[in-house]
């Protein structure tokens, strides 16, 4: 008897509890207005990637060769810009060279670390190690989701 008196006193002690608190808890601030523009820090939204064909501009590469940690390199250094309407993710640039009798050679790659928003320039350096049969090379542009179109331009 005794026992169920004290449990219904206890549960109507927690509810008295859970009530209050409930009651007490700060309300969530509404905002101004419903098309209010987000504060200058707020983080951007996330936007969708291009998937399939998209589009970039690349000015002509800059080949010379160079030094690197005291070892002979062909240094190319390219600014990239994307054209498409949205990011390019795992945007990818391959250096192939070859010889005069088109045997494939070293090459380099880069890709880029973090998805390249819509009018983003970026400047690509590629180090190939130096080879004297090198004659000739060719560059390959790839992202995540499908093929790049590039076009070559004079300048940004």
């Amino acid at each position: 008897m005794k026992f169920e008196r004290f449990a219904a006193l206890a549960v109507a002690g927690v509810l008295a509890a859970a009530v209050t608190a409930t009651a007490q808890a700060p309300k969530p601030a509404t905002p101004a207005s419903p098309a209010a523009p987000a504060a200058q820090g707020a983080r951007p939204r996330l936007l969708a990637p291009v998937r399939g064909l998209a589009q970039i501009s690349f000015t002509k590469p800059n080949v010379k060769r160079g030094k690197v940690g005291g070892k002979d390199f062909v240094i190319t250094t390219m600014q990239i810009k994307n054209m498409a309407t949205g990011p390019i993710a795992g945007l990818k640039v391959d250096d192939f060279w070859y010889d005069r009798a088109g045997a494939p050679l070293p090459s380099d790659s880069y890709r880029h670390p973090r998805p390249m928003l819509p009018g983003e320039v970026i400047t690509v350096t590629l180090e190939t190690p130096a080879d004297p049969r090198m004659n000739r090379n060719q560059w390959q542009f790839s992202h995540a989701n499908g093929e790049i179109k590039p076009m070559l331009v004079a300048k940004m």
